[in-house]
């Protein structure tokens, strides 16, 4: 079983190196760590005074690991899920912050679990995903990788400068589809076709 630092790396390994894309709500950011997320951490590693792109450009993939381990999993608690969910649910918050639980509490809401929808795990959350999972160990992972591809898609319904984001300029599946289409089973991927289907809207 891999470790949650074997999760953080390969977090981190996705995520690549430095990018400041102007379409990029987070800003500059190195290894997935976002400019914002420095500054509320006080991440002044060039000692300038003021937390900015140069410090973005000073992280280090282990101080990355690091953050995300304690921000990312150990701060919302995604330890109180069954060990199954860790990976796309830490990864999720990693690129998606508190929506990543809202993703998987909405998803329990449809199996018939009675969970608020607050981005927080608490026991109530917990004990709904472990019910949810000793039912179905393998569809709880499957059906919230699937949540998640199509919470990128509405993303990308809603705001024509993310959709660069799910869909390549070839008219492929862009980084945000990939990435979530690596936590589920291959055999509830979306064809050529059926991506190309679902975004035709977007012109």
């Amino acid at each position: 079983m891999r470790t949650v630092r074997d999760i953080a790396e390969e977090i981190v390994a996705r995520e690549g190196g430095f990018v400041n894309d102007p379409d990029d709500p987070g800003g500059a950011t190195n290894h997935g760590v976002t400019i914002h997320t420095m500054r509320r951490l006080g991440l002044d590693l060039d000692r300038d005074g003021v937390v900015g792109v140069a410090d973005v450009h000073l992280l280090s993939r282990s101080e990355a690991v690091d953050i995300f381990i304690t921000h990312y999993f150990e701060r919302p608690r995604i330890d109180m899920l069954p060990e199954a969910l860790w990976p796309s649910v830490f990864d999720m918050y990693v690129n998606a912050g508190a929506n990543a639980v809202k993703i998987l509490q909405r998803l329990l809401r449809q199996m018939g679990h009675e969970v608020g929808v607050d981005g927080a795990i608490g026991p109530v959350t917990a004990l709904a995903a472990h019910d949810a999972a000793g039912a179905a160990p393998e569809h709880i992972v499957d059906a919230y990788g699937i949540a998640r591809r199509n919470y990128y898609f509405r993303l990308a319904d809603h705001r024509p400068a993310s959709r660069k984001f799910a869909r390549t300029r070839a008219g492929g599946k862009g980084g945000w589809i990939t990435r979530a289409e690596e936590f589920i089973d291959p055999r509830y991927h979306l064809s050529h076709e059926q991506f190309r289907e679902r975004v035709a809207s977007w012109g």
